[in-house]
């Protein structure tokens, strides 16, 4: 299951995790016009972590979920 939700400078997207359990903490997701943020509550550390990816690196993820195991390289134009 998911949220989205659409704040003054970013849209902001929760995955929740559902099934068998273990179940892993939600996500959120904010995509923000420079960048995106993924956060993540880590009950070990009593913390939120995040991880910032740049648009370039966001649009490398998403190629790279449909592409086979190997080095790609994208050359700017």
């Amino acid at each position: 299951m998911f949220s989205i939700e659409h704040d003054f400078d970013a849209t902001v997207i929760t995955l929740i995790d559902e099934g068998q359990a273990p179940l892993a903490e939600d996500i959120t997701i904010n995509a923000f016009a420079e960048c995106i943020t993924l956060e993540q509550y880590d009950p070990r550390s009593d913390s939120v972590q995040k991880i910032t990816l740049s648009i370039t690196q966001l649009n490398e993820l998403a190629l790279a979920l449909n592409l086979p195991e190997g080095l790609y390289s994208r050359l700017q134009r």
